[in-house]
């Protein structure tokens, strides 16, 4: 199968390779955000040979002759979006290994594990991830022993949600050598039974790695297969671009084949994962943009703190449903300014998962300290900035720091946030208007496979608060709604500049390459509700066709 998709995209970029002519795309109804981010509407774009935008067309404007024209039949234009904060090989390996995000309980969890398990009785391990406790009436932690129950036989090791737990059976520990006398280490936690101590099943943050390493590591056509499903699950959503948050060697190894082969045709922004992968990737700094704009090492990815849900969130006071613990420091202060140091003296960009308040004040500290330092034009980035102190928002403002939020986050957290927090410390949670109004930039994204990477459903969560269920009335903590044009942005020109893209994508204007979506409605008139509902109908990138949903096969494993 993997052959096989891997010899079509290679076919279709054969084809495309001879020097094009200019080809005129007419008769659309078309939208992008000119330099002040106000909707500019047009009917037509020239597209050149080297897939960059010659001339925007608007009505009445003269069409020029062209060597080829494309009849838009009227369809909606908008540009191709950016996900500011993905995993993009996550999502391919996801698609390929077991899905749990949509399990309401913990019976139906394991009898999905179980039909799995039976449906492929020649993997040696049973991966998945995507459990979220607290969406299950009981709201506790699964364990090993409910696991041992339904797979026994093969160890099983299934991640979290959000990715900063994993859920392993009794082998998988044993494997890994997790026993009652086994030290959490830095930054992670083994929950435990007690009296005794003996591991419980689950596994939070840095603790992961104990069982990480014993799991056989994809081999490179895994990797290529999994980067040709995410590439057309980005595409189905509208993403043409992303930003990948903790690439890896192998990750890059595998854009690289796929650059070289051709059948590499979404833009991937690239962010090690640590600094050793930054230095193997990049060597002495940021790779240049490789593959006409669809490949560059931007800089590194590194953590602060762990999650809200998993309670590892580092926060400035005990947690609300747990008073006994204030999270957990994935990194210290002290080791974290020095990774950013490292990063800076070599000009790599900087982007650090911060979610708790103690998190995020530290972080926004450390950058105001080694701005000192490491001047210019650094955009600082904050990844994900959930909980903020009200006291500490204004510090966004200095500095040129990115605030990379992902709004699903909060519709998906509410409920689970009010618990964590108590109402009192509402107020800097998902902040997104009260920090953009310090200056800051807002580039939005997914955290994709934590949540789906669906832009329109995040622009619908940004300018109504509101789950795609309507809920609550009239939005929760509606202050901090955005504009369309805001959520847009976020999505579009706030992405391209978060990953230093400006100029060659984000937008549909002069100069820039033609990455745009026919969708099925106008997404600057629908209601919150049916934005999140919109139709992707073609993707182009580079003035391309990648993607049309009347021939789209749904990726799975």
């Amino acid at each position: 199968m993997l052959r096989t998709m891997l010899a079509a995209g290679a076919a279709l970029i054969a084809l495309a390779s001879p020097a094009m002519a200019d080809t005129l795309l007419d008769n659309v109804d078309g939208m992008t955000l000119d330099a002040n981010n106000a909707v500019d509407h047009f009917t037509g774009l020239v597209i050149d040979n080297d897939g960059r935008i010659k001339q925007v067309l608007h009505r009445g404007d003269k069409r020029p002759r062209t060597d080829y024209a494309i009849d838009g039949k009227g369809q909606f234009l908008m540009p191709g979006l950016i996900d500011s904060h993905a995993h993009v090989m996550g999502v391919g390996i996801g698609a390929m290994t077991l899905d749990l995000s949509e399990t309401k309980s913990l019976p139906e969890a394991l009898a999905r594990i179980d039909a799995y398990a039976k449906a492929h009785p020649d993997r040696p391990w049973i991966l998945g991830r995507g459990w979220n406790q607290e969406l299950w009436p009981d709201k506790r932690f699964p364990t090993a022993a409910d696991l041992d129950a339904v797979v026994g036989d093969r160890p099983v090791w299934l991640q979290r949600v959000d990715g900063h737990a994993g859920w392993a059976n009794s082998k998988a520990l044993a494997l890994a050598g997790v026993t009652a006398a086994t030290k959490d280490p830095a930054g992670g936690q083994i929950e435990r039974v007690q009296p005794g101590g003996k591991p419980a099943g689950v596994l939070i943050d840095n603790a992961q790695d104990l069982v990480d390493k014993v799991i056989p590591a994809p081999r490179p056509e895994d990797r290529d297969f999994a980067f040709a499903l995410a590439q057309d699950i980005f595409f189905s959503r509208g993403v043409t671009a992303a930003a990948d948050m903790g690439t890896t060697i192998e990750d890059w190894q595998a854009f690289r084949r796929a650059g070289d082969n051709g059948t590499l045709r979404m833009r991937v922004m690239s962010y090690a994962a640590g600094v050793d992968n930054m230095v193997l990737i990049g060597g002495p700094g940021p790779s240049p943009w490789l593959y006409q704009d669809r490949l560059r090492l931007n800089g590194v990815k590194l953590y602060a703190d762990g999650a809200l849900g998993s309670r590892g969130a580092s926060l400035k006071a005990p947690y609300s449903d747990a008073p006994g613990t204030k999270g957990l420091r994935i990194t210290e202060n002290t080791a974290l300014k020095n990774m950013m140091s490292r990063a800076a003296m070599d000009h790599f960009q900087i982007a650090v998962h911060a979610i708790g308040d103690e998190a995020d004040a530290s972080l926004l500290s450390a950058i105001d300290e080694l701005s000192g330092t490491y001047t210019g034009d650094r955009r600082w980035r904050i990844e994900h900035a959930q909980i903020v102190d009200p006291a500490d928002i204004p510090q966004f403002g200095k500095h040129g720091i990115i605030a990379s939020m992902q709004p699903v986050h909060q519709t998906s957290d509410r409920l689970m946030a009010e618990k964590r927090l108590g109402p009192d410390r509402l107020k800097g949670a998902y902040a997104w208007k009260t920090i953009q109004t310090t200056g800051s930039k807002l580039a939005f994204g997914s955290d994709a496979p934590v949540e789906l990477a669906d832009p329109f459903v995040g622009m619908a969560a940004a300018i109504s608060r509101q789950g795609t269920d309507g809920e609550p009335a009239g939005g929760w903590q509606p202050q901090e709604k955005v504009t369309r044009e805001e959520a847009l942005a976020g999505y579009t020109v706030n992405g391209a500049y978060a990953g230093f893209a400006e100029g060659r994508f984000g937008r549909l204007v002069v100069g820039e390459r033609a990455d745009f979506l026919f969708v099925d409605r106008d997404p600057m008139l629908a209601t919150a509700r049916e934005l999140a509902d919109t139709k992707v109908l073609q993707v182009y990138v580079g003035g391309r066709l990648v993607w049309d949903a009347k021939t789209a096969k749904k990726p799975g494993n």
